[in-house]
Order: structure tokens, then C-alpha cells, then sequence
């Protein structure tokens, strides 16, 4: 017993204990040997060694076998640091910048600070983006899931978050096996059949497609496509859809949309994925000197700063900033423990369609 009454090992527990939440033992960190522990406190070995027992069940420290007892990664995230992880596909343009306004806007106001990655859409930089922050002091996540439409490889890095208890949420998509996961999306359906709607009511009969097959929301944005072509009764065609991926984005659309004119199989109304396609669709075909939309009406999604230029794309509004406060404000809800039933943020996004001058009536 010590003086203060309580057992040797419980209070060399406590004193590691507080060493660990102090900061003095670093998560990762290697704590001094039984031996050079039981000499520095004159105790026993067995003394330490039921100290250290202690400390690992309640997952403070990690012994491995010929190596050591190590301070707990786990104790990375126990402190609050006042600081969230976004990691989005892209940062610097098209819609991104003013997302992260948004999320800038109500987590500085809560004295939080920002720490900020992206992807490329890339899954492998994904994995490396979740290493690195399992590394860093966060206390919570916001990510735009990288392929979406694809099987997720590295549900083990989202394991360990939920291991270290770091709550996190998906916008803008979310991988198929974790739609448990609290997310903000927009009904993309809904989105891809107003713009395919819209091309409808003005009388185009034939009309393309080009969407990417890679992430969730260019299927979602087909899936609303094909339920206008057939609430109008025009057979869906497989042959007028254009499919891309991330990697040939900036490619294959161009490309197709030059094979469209100089076979001269233009059809009277292209849907586009997003304003960033369309503009590039549009700049092909008008290099072919087809007229938009005098010939060819084109739709784009997002309503960003591409579909606002000259007359504009016609297009699906997107809350760029309000996204961004919705998110912050999830992920604080989360930080706080609110019950799902007590949240008050707003999970499915209903779109808006913007007119503008690159469609006209048939």
C-alpha cells in the first residue's frame, strides 16, 4: 500500500494514466520497459506488469510480444482538438470552393478549425487521405467518398473511425454498403429527369445522354433520364448514352461528341452529367459549326460558374454554400451526440431546374 492508501500497482495505473492523457506519453509512443519501470518506482516486476494489465484492458496502452507496451493509437482521439477533416474529390474549382465556404462558415463560428484533402476521385489517395487522419487529432470527418458507384476496398479505415468513435458523415454520395452512415445527398433521380423532361416539353424526340458510370450520382442522374424517355413513351436507346469515368473525364466525352457530328448522327437534345461536360460538348460541336441551341439543345447540373457564362446552360441548381453549412452542422450534431431522431438537418436535397439559353423549342 502507499501512503495514500491504495494499492502500488493502481497507483503507478494512475500515474501512466495521466501521463497518457497529459500528453507527456504520445499515442504510438513506447512506454519504458517493466524492468525500467519497476527500478524508476522501486516496485516489482509483477507490480508493473499488473499496472500495465490494467492500462490495456481499458485501452490505454498495447503490448506486443518482443516488442514493448505502446500507448494506444486510440488515445490520439481523446482529447477534443477543436478540429474537421474534410476530404472532397476536388478543392479548387467548379463547385468546391464555395462547398467549403459553407462549411468554413458554421465551423468557424463554432471555434473549429479545418483540416483539408482531396482525392482526385481517387480511391487509393482516399485510403492514404483516412491513414493520415487516423494519425492526426480530429474529432470528426466530412468526406465526398471517392468512385462511389464502386465497392469500397479500404471499409477498414472506416472501421477504425468508428472504432476510435470519430464520427463522420458522406455527401454528394455514398458507397453502396454504407447507406447506414449518416449522409446529405440530392435526388440526383429526380434531377436527371427534369432536365430530360424539360427537353421533352419543348419537343426534342431524340436525346442523348453522357454520364459517368463511376460515381453514384451519374447513375442516379441516368436513372431520372430513362423515367422521363418512358413517362413520355420514347424507347430508351442504349447506343445514346455516352458512359465515362473519372479517368477519361476529360477525353471521351470531347471525343464522342466529335464522332456525333462528323457522322452526322447529332440527336436534337444532349442531357449532360454536369455544366463542366456540357460546356465541353457544346464547344465541340460549335468547332463543327452546329448551332446551340439552334440544332442541338444541351443541359448541364450543378448551375455552377460554367452554366452562368454568356447565355447559359440550362441546368440543376445546386446549394454549393448551403451544402457545405448542412454538412458542418450534421457533423456538429454528431460531435454532440444528438439522436438521429433529433436531428434537424435537412438529408435529401430536392433540385431545382435553372432555364437558360442553351436549350430552345423544336
Amino acid at each position: 500500500m502507499t501512503e495514500a492508501g491504495k494499492p502500488k500497482y493502481f497507483s503507478l495505473m494512475e500515474q501512466l494514466k495521466e501521463d497518457i492523457l497529459s500528453g507527456n506519453i504520445r499515442p504510438g509512443e513506447k512506454l519504458p520497459s517493466e524492468n525500467e519501470l519497476s527500478v524508476k518506482h522501486s516496485l516489482s516486476r509483477h507490480t508493473v506488469r499488473k499496472a500495465l494489465s490494467i492500462l490495456a484492458q481499458d485501452g490505454y496502452v498495447e503490448s506486443y510480444h518482443g516488442k514493448g507496451t505502446f500507448c494506444s493509437e486510440n488515445m490520439r482521439h481523446v482529447k477534443k482538438s477543436k478540429n474537421i477533416a474534410v476530404v472532397t474529390t476536388y478543392i479548387s474549382d467548379y463547385i468546391f470552393p464555395r462547398l467549403i465556404q459553407g462549411m468554413d462558415n458554421i465551423l468557424s463560428e463554432r471555434g473549429y478549425s479545418i483540416i483539408l484533402k482531396n482525392t482526385g476521385n481517387s480511391r487509393q489517395k482516399e485510403a492514404k487521405c483516412l491513414e493520415e487522419l487516423l494519425q492526426k487529432d480530429i474529432d470528426g470527418l466530412i468526406i465526398e467518398p471517392s468512385k462511389s458507384q464502386m465497392i469500397c476496398r479500404h471499409s477498414n479505415l472506416y472501421q477504425a473511425l468508428d472504432k476510435y468513435k470519430i464520427p463522420y458523415i458522406f455527401i454528394q454520395g455514398i458507397y453502396t454498403e454504407m447507406t447506414d452512415k449518416p449522409h446529405i445527398l440530392m435526388d440526383d433521380v429526380r434531377g436527371g429527369y427534369l432536365v430530360t423532361k424539360y427537353l421533352l416539353e419543348l419537343g426534342h424526340k431524340k436525346i442523348a445522354g453522357f454520364f459517368k458510370a463511376d460515381d453514384i450520382q451519374g447513375i442516379e442522374r441516368h436513372k431520372g433520364y430513362v423515367h422521363a424517355l418512358q413517362e413520355a413513351g420514347i424507347p430508351y436507346d442504349p447506343d445514346d448514352v455516352v458512359w465515362f469515368h473519372t479517368e477519361d473525364r476529360k477525353s471521351k466525352p470531347a471525343m464522342m461528341a466529335k464522332m456525333l457530328a462528323e457522322k452526322g448522327t447529332l440527336p436534337d437534345g444532349i442531357v449532360c452529367y454536369n455544366d463542366q461536360i456540357a460546356v465541353q460538348v457544346m464547344e465541340v460541336l460549335e468547332s463543327f459549326g452546329v448551332s446551340i441551341p439552334g440544332e442541338v439543345s444541351v443541359t448541364g447540373y450543378d448551375n455552377s460558374l460554367y452554366a452562368q457564362r454568356g447565355s447559359g446552360i440550362t441546368t440543376i441548381a445546386h446549394p454549393q454554400e448551403r451544402l457545405g453549412e448542412m454538412a458542418a452542422e450534421l457533423i456538429l450534431e454528431k460531435i454532440n451526440g444528438v439522436p438521429e431522431e433529433e436531428s434537424k438537418v435537412e438529408r435529401m436535397i430536392q433540385p431545382e431546374l435553372i432555364v437558360r439559353g442553351s436549350c430552345r423549342k423544336r
